[in-house]
């Protein structure tokens, strides 16, 4: 069996043991106060709400989460590259992002709220989210090139953009794309949590709040899930695709064709 076989086997056999621990939670230690429905019932309560009722809701918040990813890797990208060119800049950089990463959510996406309004502070959050994950992950990959092959760039008269754009990119795009995986549920998170706050009548976080106010609880598990859910993919979308950009940190090779 290889590995990969292996590895989906482990992840098989991890859902089977949940959803058992799940099931006999519900009906043992929870049967009476009916707090975790059975993941029967949960899974009843989405053909019960219609697809209308969750597109509704999940495509808005994909949408602020979307934005949110944009907005916050492509800044954190671009902090990144200019750290590189400017190394002076690493300290203030990294300060900013521990001081993003440390700031507590409840207490900005209210501000936001009163400031903005609307769906930004969804937007805001789910950036903020990403930003540190991605800026360390893309400072980490950068520092990860061989120096050997730094010096060979240097020694033919190449500058400091060429190190840049000829090594040091593409030796950070495993850890970058490591980031960017770990950046898609923190960004569906922050976004969740902004419309948690409310100013918005749609989206994921309003639908679970409603229903916890009104004491649906296999509305409010079938919502949980279904985050779950899409985090999930999300996270092996952006798997998919560094595994196709960067195949050589998988063990398939090497970029220009090295082994």
């Amino acid at each position: 069996m290889s590995g990969r076989s292996r590895a989906r086997l482990v992840g098989v056999g991890g859902l089977v043991v949940v959803l058992a621990v799940w099931w006999i939670a519900a009906e043992t230690a929870f049967s009476a106060s009916g707090a975790v429905p059975t993941p029967w019932a949960v899974l009843r309560q989405f053909p019960d709400d219609g697809w209308d009722f969750y597109s509704r809701h999940v495509g808005d918040t994909l949408g602020g989460a979307a934005q949110g990813f944009l907005w916050g890797n492509a800044v954190a990208l671009a902090i990144a590259v200019l750290v590189l060119l400017i190394p002076a800049l690493e300290g203030v950089a990294t300060q900013v992002a521990v001081i993003t990463q440390c700031l507590p959510m409840v207490a900005i996406g209210p501000l936001l709220l009163v400031v903005f309004g609307g769906r930004t502070p969804s937007v805001f959050l789910a950036a903020m989210m990403v930003f540190f994950t991605t800026l360390i992950g893309a400072l980490l990959g950068v520092r990860s090139s061989r120096r050997t092959t730094l010096d060979v760039i240097r020694a033919y008269g190449g500058g400091r953009w060429q190190q840049l754009t000829k090594v040091q990119a593409i030796s950070a795009l495993p850890a970058t794309f490591a980031a960017l995986k770990i950046a898609v549920p923190a960004a569906l998170l922050g976004a969740i949590v902004g419309e948690y706050l409310g100013g918005v009548d749609t989206g994921v976080g309003v639908a679970m709040a409603v229903a916890q106010r009104q004491l649906e609880v296999e509305r409010a598990w079938a919502v949980a899930l279904l985050c779950g859910l899409l985090a999930t993919a999300g996270y092996a979308l952006v798997g998919l695709v560094s595994r196709w950009v960067t195949p050589w940190s998988a063990g398939q090779g090497l970029p220009g064709g090295e082994r």
